[in-house]
């Protein structure tokens, strides 16, 4: 059974730090690219950054760039995503999603809230 499990989120104030975890189960971890999404009410789930298979290759969105940091260690099935100066305009809810090929996979979410 395939598992993405997010950790880490919380309420932080503006300029905080944040570090999430999504640790994966069920499948061959090391081979898949992951990711980091995040989606907040009412609008489209994007893209902040991921991570090519075993770990060479890092993309992030340009909102983010700088500021975040997405790493994996594939001997824990973890990726990580460390969110330094945080912005109100970070808040939402956090997804992980693996992918190879046709398969894909997503974490239920973790919510990170940043406060003025």
């Amino acid at each position: 059974q395939v598992q993405l499990v997010e950790s880490g989120g919380g309420l932080v104030q503006t300029g905080g730090s944040l570090r999430l975890s999504c640790a994966g189960s069920g499948f061959t971890f090391s081979s898949y690219v992951m990711s980091w999404y995040r989606q907040v009410p009412g609008k489209e789930r994007e893209l902040v950054a991921f991570i090519s298979s075993p770990g060479g290759n890092r993309n992030y969105a340009d909102s983010v760039k700088g500021r975040f940091t997405i790493s994996r260690d594939n001997a824990k099935n973890t990726v990580y995503l460390q969110m330094n100066s945080l912005k109100p305009e970070d808040t939402a809810v956090y997804y992980c999603k693996a992918v190879r090929g046709q398969s894909a996979y997503w974490g239920q979410g973790t919510q990170v809230t940043v406060s003025s």
